[in-house]
């Protein structure tokens, strides 16, 4: 996989409680393409941070309805992956890539 096409598979970390409490049992969430496949997902965490992925869990978040300037709206919908890190694996989202 090319390192631009990682790039845009993998945008960035979800720093929430639940996924910090992920952490503790190896798992780390990141905000993933909306096209983007398991596989896609697993190859680019391995070729990036240099880790053993054990498997990969996918959630498609739909947008809320939220209200802008009295008119209804719509966010976009956004899809999360779950990663889950072999044993003694581990990555630090608090820093850059």
């Amino acid at each position: 996989m090319i390192q631009e096409a990682m790039y845009q598979t993998i945008l960035g970390p979800v720093i929430t409680e639940k996924s910090t409490l992920g952490s503790e049992h190896g798992q780390i969430t990141f905000r993933v393409a909306i096209d983007a496949t398991k596989p896609q997902v697993k190859q680019a965490v391995e070729e990036l941070f240099k880790v053993k992925v054990k498997a990969v869990n996918t959630i498609r978040v739909k947008g809320k309805k939220k209200r802008f300037r009295g008119v209804m709206g719509r966010r976009p919908d956004w899809k999360k992956a779950v990663i889950t890190l072999e044993d003694g694996h581990s990555i630090d989202v608090t820093t850059g890539i």
